[in-house]
């Protein structure tokens, strides 16, 4: 998640979209809802926010077919 804007972030979520048959087994740097499918990735409680020009990750392993890559991507700030 990237800060392009010029004022600070409080709080991320990225939204996806995992293909059949893969489901989440391990998530760092986030908090998810739900682990296949359709998820959402919010900040953990020490990377909520992002200073102008900034940006923050999150990581995750899942089973599954590992040369799809997840669809429907988007990040948006509360």
């Amino acid at each position: 998640m990237a800060n392009s804007g010029s004022s600070t972030l409080n709080g991320w979520t990225v939204h996806m979209t995992l293909a059949s048959g893969q489901s989440i087994s391990s998530l760092w740097s986030g908090v998810n809802s739900g682990s296949s499918g359709s998820i959402s990735v919010k900040n953990a409680a020490y990377n909520g926010t992002i200073s102008a020009g900034a940006s923050t990750s999150f990581g995750f392993t899942a089973n599954g077919d590992g040369s799809l890559a997840p669809s429907g991507v988007s990040c948006t700030s509360p």
